[in-house]
């Protein structure tokens, strides 16, 4: 592994001690994202109030440059180009490379329709059921491990043959028991749960980048 991806999974825990327990379990939520990516995979991830805003701030580091300028190869700013000399040019100086990722709980008009119709703490498990494919990776973020829609979720993620990776705190509730790996922070108030699960995420982020980019 590259030595700037190991630099950066060790100052994690030279910052926060407190997730040196969590060590293999952060390595392991690494690979597992580090495979779907390499087989054309995407990420789905899911929270709720601030785990939901996590969500949304994972896939925001993931879709553009977090630290890197990610360029776009030779041959496809050539493609651009073709197309449209112009704004082909524009776009390739502009557009970045990105690691496909869709936070469910963004959807508005499709999660109102089906909390309305249907049940609304299935809503994720039916974004999951329409998104998730062979090689995808759902992320579910509980700071408890109990939040139902989650579980739902990761219930219909196993089912459809995806990798289950959980956030939590306190014990890890009952969503550790549907994933393939579920980083526990050593926290038990939501807030400080979520004070940890930032430089979790952001670390990811960051090695996921140096990894593909």
């Amino acid at each position: 592994m590259r030595e700037k991806i190991i630099a950066i999974y060790d100052e994690l825990f030279q910052r926060y001690p407190s997730l040196e327990r969590e060590k293999d379990n952060i390595m392991k939520t690494f690979e597992i994202i580090r495979s779907c990516y390499s087989n054309g995979g995407k990420l789905l991830v899911a929270g709720n109030g601030g785990s939901a805003a996590d969500a949304e701030h994972i896939v925001g580091e993931l879709m553009k440059g977090f630290i890197k300028p990610r360029m776009l190869d030779k041959e496809f700013k050539e493609i651009l180009i073709q197309i449209n000399k112009d704004l082909g040019v524009e776009l390739s100086e502009a557009i970045q490379g990105a690691l496909p990722a869709i936070a469910v709980v963004d959807h508005v008009a499709l999660s109102t329709a089906f909390l309305n119709d249907v049940n609304p703490k299935m809503s994720f498990a039916q974004q999951v059921n329409g998104y998730g494919t062979k090689n995808d990776v759902f992320f579910g973020i509980s700071t408890s491990g109990n939040s139902e829609n989650i579980i739902y979720a990761s219930i219909m993620a196993k089912a459809k043959g995806l990798k289950v990776i959980g956030l939590t705190g306190r014990d890890g509730g009952k969503l550790k028991d549907y994933c393939d790996t579920c980083v526990i922070v050593p926290e038990t108030e939501t807030y400080k749960i979520q004070e940890l699960h930032l430089p979790i995420y952001h670390a990811l982020c960051l090695m996921l980048e140096e990894e593909f980019f």
